[in-house]
Order: structure tokens, then sequence, then C-alpha cells
């Protein structure tokens, strides 16, 4: 894992924890104000009960209240209950205890627009930090049968485009192989050449440029500073330090599989595996070496 993964992962935990903290704030607050508002359980019991009688026979009446009971029950009578006007209900809470303050509204419609901005920005992050997942640049891509591909370029006589995976296919002639095998900066990619084909990134190795095709030089040329390259990707002119940069292909079961994780450098100034020269006018003047 490279040093800018675990940046933005460190970057999407640091977000998690202060959303964490927002939201958790929020609600502590929500329920203080609550608890602050409300009246307790043992205030509304001691509301209720205030203004209600003692009844006879509990353990707080008098001596004299109880020997009138005793002597009322054995002559059959009753004792009269006194009229006792009803408790007085509580007193009704605040309405803004009882639903939702505006600051209420307000903080969750924070925590609320947080959360959507950070989710979006971690699903973001994933797509990123995992592209192999939509099978595109990034991953090992099936680009088609080898043979309708290399049939393609011979019709038409420019390279096959992929846009999905940022490269061009065009074909290898198996007599440069055996130089290729010499050139250090080949050894990842001779599979490829051995199959009869290169996976050429479309980057100028110059400043980044996407390189296009030029059909009359049969060769590829930078519209930024001139840079070209012949068939295979190497270095013909211009200001660029190397031919351009290359990806892994291989073959399986007559279908081009070619391997975008990594960008393998392209060959050093100089080298010429094929002998290709110009077949026609130049798109682009080259630019002087520098």
């Amino acid at each position: 894992m490279d040093s800018s993964t675990i940046f933005l992962l460190a970057i999407v935990a640091l977000l998690g924890l202060m959303f964490v903290f927002v939201f958790a704030t929020a609600r502590r607050r929500d329920a203080e104000r609550a608890a602050e508002a409300a009246p307790s359980i043992e205030e509304r019991a001691e509301a209720a009960t205030a203004n209600l009688p003692v009844p006879v026979g509990h353990a707080s009446a008098s001596g004299r209240e109880l020997e009138r009971t005793v002597a009322l029950d054995r002559r059959g009578s009753q004792v009269a209950t006194p009229d006792v006007p009803p408790a007085p209900l509580p007193a009704p809470l605040d309405e803004e205890a009882l639903g939702v303050t505006r600051r209420q509204v307000l903080n969750r419609g924070i925590v609320t627009t947080f959360a959507l901005t950070l989710s979006g920005f971690g699903a973001a992050c994933v797509a990123m930090l995992w592209p192999s997942l939509s099978g595109g640049f990034g991953s090992k891509i099936r680009v088609g049968k080898i043979d309708d591909i290399l049939a393609d370029i011979a019709t038409k006589k420019e390279p096959f485009y992929l846009a999905a995976g940022r490269l061009y296919i065009n074909p290898y002639p198996k007599e440069g192989v055996e130089k290729a095998k010499k050139i250090l900066a080949y050894t990842a990619v001779v599979e490829g050449y051995n199959d009869g084909v290169v996976a050429l990134y479309q980057k100028c190795v110059h400043l980044g440029c996407r390189v296009p095709w030029c059909k009359t030089s049969q060769w590829f040329e930078c519209p930024c500073h001139g840079s070209q390259y012949n068939r295979v990707g190497e270095k013909k002119g211009g200001p660029a330090p190397r031919g351009l940069d290359r990806f892994a292909a291989s073959v399986d079961g007559g279908i081009l599989v070619v391997d975008t994780k990594a960008v393998i450098p392209g060959p050093p100034i100089g080298t010429n595996t094929t002998g290709q020269e110009a077949e026609g006018p130049h798109c682009i003047g080259a630019a002087s070496e520098h």
C-alpha cells in the first residue's frame, strides 16, 4: 500500500471520528435540555398526592381518630368521608420541551449534511483506491480476441485504442523480440512481444500529454512539444527522456489481457529494435532535443 493510499485512508478515518463526535455531542445536548425542562418522577408524584387526605387507619393518623373509628365500627356505622376537593393536575409541560426546538432542528440538519458529505467523500475514495472494482484502468483488462485486434490494426493502418485502459495496442515484429530481451526495461513485457503485440500507455513521457497517432508517418507524435515515437513506442525525436511507457500483456485462450495495475517505464533513448522509420510526412514537426 503506497503513501497516497495510507493518507486517504487516514483522512476518511479522521472524518468518521469527527462525525461521531458531532453526532454524540448533539444527542447529549438534546438529552440534557429535555431533562432540565421535564419534571422528574418524584416531582410528579409529589404534586399528584399533595392535597390528598390522610386516610383513616394510616400510620400517620392520631390515636383519637383511631379510637373513634373503632367505636363507630362497633356500632355498625360508617365513617363519613369528608368532602375533599380533587387534587390539582400537574402543571403542563412546556411546548418547547415536548416538541423539537429550533436549535435541535438546526443541530440535526448540520449533522445530516455532514454525514451525507462524508458518505460521498468516502465513496469517491473507495472508487479511487480500488479501481479494479470497475474493471477499467488499474486492473487486468480483457481487451478481446487477439486475431480480431491484429486484423483491425492491419485494415485501418492505425493502432487499436482502448479508452478504458488508456492505452494503444500495436503489433510487435517477432524479429525484434531478441533485441528487446537484451534491454532491461523490456523484460517485464517480453511475454506480450512473443505474442506479437505491445501495449503502450497513451501519455507522453515528457509532460503527460496524450499522444495521438499520425497516419502519414505511422508514428506517435505529441502535439504539445513535438516528441515522436515509432510504432512500438521507441523514442525517435523531441524532448521526451525515453520511449513511451507500457503495460504487461499476455494472451489467455486467444484473448488479449493487459495488466494496467503497473506502468512500466519505456526503453531508453537510442533503442531501436524494429528499425521502423517514418513512412510519410510528419503530422507534428519534431522539436529539438534538450
